[in-house]
């Protein structure tokens, strides 16, 4: 493991970490790591390799060295929970591509793509070199855009274990029937005032689920446990995406509040679940920046929105570590537009006055740096931010993807890859392969 020190301008930095491949590279990470309980690891796309396999490779050592027991990501419950199955050896699926099968949902290639395979199988591989079930690593869901998809996850499990409770649940569900879509046309009628609210429906199935919960797990056992909180999960999530949908049509700062608040809820109800299990529980979390970057230190914060790396520095102060992702240029797995084709896309070099810019300038591929335990913050505030989500739209640049931050207050760590390279989705189309081409490229933004 090499340091360099970042001199600029203005300031000398010292303590850039190069990132060469090698098993030593992320050695004093984990040392800032120590015994913290939750390590949030953020991307700066949602279709990056290069973003995917360093995260994988700090999980990896985190559950290997540190006894961390879940991996937390930005992905629907039920989707995700099929994984846990099959990491933990309870599922007849024959590999991992058949267990994200149910990664069905735009953007599918940000689950179903070959850096999350190949995570999947060495979690498998772990696991089942585990002595105990007590020690296996799970896989699980924050997020709540599956709302038919949970709705019918309540249903199939009570009719396995309470076929009147399962009638219950299909009457109130039925509320929905009218609508198609996961939720979108629900939140628009029900905004509209031409169709009444299912708020008392998924309330009211939500309590019926927790009242009949002592009699359901009459009979002792873990997986009767797991099974039931996976169902309860399930409940909440269809509560929690109805109030979702509603709140889509009245604004997306309310909307986006309630999204990662329910992401919070999720990771302490998993906590509370896992620690009854087995004792204090570790956790890392896989999810953008725009949700484990402190959200207080952006443009976005300042404007009223809150976000789950936030709500965790708030609830467990001093027992985190959140590390966020940059790069400069490369290519970039992403749609056009919301529900289109995935593309393999050039990501534009990073504009002037960006932290993007200034760590390109500085001529190292891959370093990692850390951003606490330093009496002055070890780089410059409020500089520009690149964030890509799912929609990458370089025609408009600036007022789509960047923002303004204090880096080192978002973030206790910062990994940087300068050239970075375009997830793999399972499914490729001839329009990613072929990927974008050189004459697209502007000459400026």
């Amino acid at each position: 493991m090499s340091t360099h020190t970042w001199t600029s301008p203005t300031r000398q930095i010292t303590g850039l970490h190069s990132i060469k491949g090698r098993h030593d590279d992320y050695d004093g990470l984990l040392e800032l790591v120590g015994d913290r309980r939750f390590v949030l690891i953020g991307e700066a796309s949602h279709g990056t390799h290069d973003f995917y396999r360093e995260r994988a490779r700090i999980t990896e050592r985190l559950i290997e060295e540190k006894g961390f027991a879940a991996v937390v990501v930005e992905a629907d419950w039920p989707d995700a929970y099929r994984v846990n199955r099959y990491v933990r050896g309870r599922s007849l699926d024959p590999d991992a591509n058949a267990a994200l099968g149910d990664f069905k949902r735009f953007p599918s290639w940000m689950w179903r793509n070959t850096d999350v395979v190949n995570f999947v199988e060495w979690l498998r591989r772990f696991n089942a070199g585990q002595v105990s079930d007590r020690l296996h690593a799970g896989f699980y869901g924050l997020d709540l855009y599956s709302l038919r998809a949970s709705m019918d996850a309540v249903v199939g499990y009570l009719e396995r274990v309470d076929e009147a409770g399962a009638q219950a649940a299909r009457d109130r569900y039925a509320c929905f029937d009218l609508f198609a879509g996961e939720g979108q046309h629900y939140g628009h009628a029900v905004s509209l005032n031409v169709a009444a609210p299912c708020e008392d429906e998924v309330v009211g199935e939500l309590i019926d689920l927790r009242e009949r919960q002592a009699a359901i797990l009459s009979q002792d056992g873990h997986v009767e446990r797991d099974d039931y909180f996976y169902a309860e999960q399930n409940a909440r999530l269809v509560l929690n995406a109805e109030r979702y949908y509603r709140e889509m049509y009245r604004g997306r700062i309310s909307s986006w509040n309630l999204r990662d608040t329910h992401m919070a809820e999720t990771l302490q109800s998993l906590i509370d679940h896992l620690d009854a299990e087995n004792g204090r529980t570790k956790v890392v979390v896989w999810a953008h920046n725009s949700h484990l970057g402190d959200a207080r230190s952006t443009d976005m914060g300042r404007g009223g929105e809150l976000n789950l790396g936030q709500i965790v520095r708030q609830r467990f102060s001093g027992d985190n570590l959140l590390i966020g992702f940059t790069t400069d240029h490369g290519r970039v797995t992403a749609a056009s537009e919301w529900g289109g084709p995935a593309e393999r896309k050039r990501v534009r070099p990073a504009l002037p006055n960006s932290y993007e810019h200034a760590f390109h300038e500085l001529g190292i591929e891959a370093f990692w740096l850390p951003l606490i335990g330093r009496q002055a913050s070890p780089v410059p505030d409020n500089l520009l931010e690149r964030a890509i989500g799912v929609i990458y739209r370089p025609e408009t640049e600036r007022t789509s993807h960047w923002f303004h931050a204090d880096l080192a207050s978002q973030f206790d760590v910062v990994i940087h890859v300068d050239h970075t390279s375009a997830l793999t989705p399972l499914e490729r189309t001839p329009l990613w392969d072929m990927g974008e081409p050189p004459e697209t490229y502007p000459t400026g933004l």
